[in-house]
């Protein structure tokens, strides 16, 4: 590699991009735990 070439570093839109997605997949989760716990609580009342 010449000391000219561009580094070889991902964009700061893809490293923001991984972050929503990640935020988006704990809230999904955190979504699913809820429904499922009002889904049993409703199936054993």
């Amino acid at each position: 590699m010449l000391w000219s070439d561009p580094r070889d570093e991902p964009p700061k839109e893809l490293h923001s991009a991984q972050a929503k997605l990640e935020r988006l997949g704990w809230v999904l989760l955190l979504v699913t735990a809820l429904v499922m716990l009002l889904l049993l609580s409703a199936a054993y009342s």
